[in-house]
């Protein structure tokens, strides 16, 4: 099959094996894929990684031990849990103590013909979605798991920092909540995405200084965190989504003095996010930047770099047969 390579900062379409499907596992041809920032930090190094890269998708099984999913459109949670460990136990298997990720630690990844995943953490995509769609609800469960972590209630108000994708999620999402959002960005045609589903934005470089109970924090930068130590009010609480190469830093001294609450946050339930696309109440389509046939990944990867840039596809339309 063919599949995408990333080492030592390049990115390379190769040849590969198609994946052994071991017990309780299918075995999936993956249709589009997403190109995310966490892609894009693996190409500058973000984890040591090196290999298949991938875990945005929408695909057709074609092998499983479960007969029923054999020929059905699936989205697959990223992370590969043990199903022993504390957490496990606990129903938290993606804080699993030895879980492996879908195309960032020890699985490989999506930007291939085929990938593996257990059935288990595959959802079926309803009929009335399109894979254009289905291909978001990854980052979208991502937004989504902010509601599950930290009680925002209906009226608050709450500011997003960064226009980017997972930005413009996560203001659709809190929105939809109920919550007063404003989201603070860079780009006027991205902030015309928010204003148009009825979310306040900001291009003003000049920010508020201690008055939102809420920020959230995705910019993908290392000074995102500085600037929503300044936003927040004493006693708020940031959450944290930018996942960034290198190290940090920020002056602790306001966060203690100010007992602001820091809260990391990045996967999330799939069915909310599921949930939410089938009844149409966030607009991904307007996300879609450009799509590449597989074999031109390289060319995607570049594209999904540029500045401003939004979410970039891969699509795998090759013939590939395997049995």
């Amino acid at each position: 099959m063919l599949a995408v390579h990333l080492q030592s900062g390049q990115v390379s379409v190769i040849q590969a094996d198609v994946p052994h499907r071991p017990p309780g596992y299918a075995l999936v041809r993956m249709q589009l894929a997403g190109i995310c920032n966490t892609d894009i930090e693996l190409v500058r190094g973000y984890y040591g990684f090196s290999g298949i890269p991938g875990h945005e998708f929408v695909g057709e099984v074609v092998a499983a031990q479960t007969a029923s999913l054999i020929g059905t459109r699936v989205v697959g949670e990223i992370n590969l849990a043990c199903g022993d460990c504390d957490f496990c136990h606990i129903q938290l298997p993606r804080h699993c103590l030895r879980r492996k990720v879908l195309g960032i630690v020890q699985h490989p990844g999506a930007f291939a013909e085929y990938v593996t995943l257990p059935e288990q953490n595959l959802h079926v995509v309803p009929a009335g979605l399109s894979n254009e769609e289905a291909v978001f609800v990854e980052p979208l469960a991502a937004a989504c798991e902010i509601l599950d972590q930290v009680g925002i209630p209906e009226g608050a108000h709450v500011a997003v920092l960064g226009d980017g994708k997972l930005g413009l999620l996560i203001a659709q999402v809190l929105h939809v909540h109920g919550a007063r959002v404003v989201l603070y960005g860079r780009h006027e045609h991205k902030l015309q995405i928010a204003r148009k589903a009825g979310i306040s934005t900001s291009l003003s470089e000049e920010k508020p200084t201690a008055l939102y109970p809420f920020v959230v924090e995705s910019t993908g930068s290392a000074d995102g965190l500085r600037e929503s130590v300044k936003l927040v009010r004493p006693r708020g609480t940031i959450v944290m989504k930018s996942t960034v190469h290198g190290q940090v830093s920020l002056d602790t001294a306001h966060v203690i003095v100010n007992e602001i609450s820091l809260v990391g946050s990045r996967c999330g339930r799939f069915s909310p996010a599921l949930a939410l696309l089938e009844a149409k109440k966030i607009d991904v389509l307007s996300l879609l930047a450009a799509e590449f046939p597989l074999p031109q990944a390289a060319e995607g990867f570049m594209a999904a770099q540029q500045p401003g840039a939004l979410k970039v596809l891969l699509r795998n339309d090759q013939n590939t047969r395997t049995s």
